[in-house]
């Protein structure tokens, strides 16, 4: 029996490099450090958006991520065009106005 592997990627659009600040060291070698673990910590993220509208301190919080690891896996998404601003916000711990985040239906 074959069975067909999907791709979570369509074919036109390319998998994300992970960010980097240009010509910062540092971030150009957590960038690649992060590399291999990128498209499973993107599709978590992901796959917790599918189940509602969260902040990036929320998605934190449930995912028990660093905000480092978090924020550029949501930017990816919203630059791969599969989540986007809401168009409201939410309080933080801190009590100032964050973007809730939403999958693109």
């Amino acid at each position: 029996m074959v069975t067909a592997q999907l791709s979570l990627f369509p074919a036109n659009r390319p998998i994300p490099k992970p960010p980097a600040v240009r010509g910062s060291v540092t971030s150009e070698a957590a960038a690649r450090a992060i590399t291999p673990r990128a498209n499973a910590l993107r599709e978590r993220v992901y796959q917790l958006l599918k189940q509602g509208p969260l902040t990036d301190e929320e998605m934190q919080a449930a995912l028990v991520l660093n905000p480092s690891t978090q924020r550029p896996r949501r930017i990816e998404l919203v630059a791969e065009g599969r989540v986007r601003d809401s168009g409201k916000t939410r309080a933080t711990r801190s009590g100032r106005q964050a973007v809730v985040w939403e999958v693109v239906p």
